[in-house]
């Protein structure tokens, strides 16, 4: 419960208390009229105190009966308490006032906050996807930059292997040809030289059967 109301609670039984409890405890039940106004009461007071005495003033206007006078009485009460009632009823309005004018005030602050704190999350997620985007990008053509010199290495590698592999059939075929022409070569003087041998065998195998005059006449031919 708030304080406010616990406050207006209490008066509205103080209220009730004052009017109970005087008919509760039997007050002014030794008087005739034990409800009179201050008034009377003080006018009763001051003849039984000075029976000569004489008002200063006399009323403007006299009601001509008490129960005019007690409505009169009442009309004032019920004016003043519509003036306290007005002036504590303006208070509470202004102070309502204001104080939903500071709630709206905050309201619109929050807003203002919400919707700056939304637009600088909706920036930072366009700068993070733009961000991601183009190093995504960059990623992909290094990706592809080092795709394309593998390639080129490979390429470079197998041409060198290409090109190696070829002089070494080439420089192994030259060697294999040399050999064979070498091998060739020491076959044919090897003929030759044997096909001489034995012609100078032969020769001499001749001349050994040949009869000694011959070789004389041979000789000195």
């Amino acid at each position: 419960m708030k304080r406010n109301t616990k406050i207006n609670l209490l008066l509205v039984l103080a209220v009730v208390a004052l009017a109970v409890l005087p008919l509760a405890l039997g007050l002014g039940d030794d008087k005739e009229e034990p409800f009179t106004g201050a008034d009377a009461e003080a006018e009763t007071a001051i003849t039984e105190i000075e029976p000569d005495y004489e008002p200063w003033f006399s009323p403007l206007y006299e009601p001509p009966s008490a129960e005019i006078e007690s409505g009169l009485f009442a009309l004032q009460a019920a004016l003043g308490a519509g003036a306290l009632a007005y002036y504590f009823g303006v208070r509470r309005g202004r102070r309502q006032g204001e104080q939903r004018a500071l709630e709206r005030q905050g309201a619109e602050a929050t807003a203002d906050e919400q919707t700056a704190r939304d637009v600088n999350t909706t920036a930072d997620d366009q700068t993070a996807r733009h961000v991601q985007a183009a190093t995504d990008e960059q990623a992909t053509r290094d990706t592809d930059a080092k795709t394309a010199a593998d390639g080129q290495t490979t390429r470079d590698a197998d041409t060198t292997a290409d090109e190696r592999t070829t002089h070494d059939v080439n420089t192994a075929a030259d060697s294999q040809t040399a050999r064979h022409v070498e091998t060739a070569a020491d076959e044919q003087t090897a003929r030759h030289a044997d096909a001489a041998r034995h012609a100078d065998a032969a020769r001499r195998g001749k001349a050994a059967r040949q009869p000694e005059g011959a070789r004389d006449a041979a000789g000195q031919a």
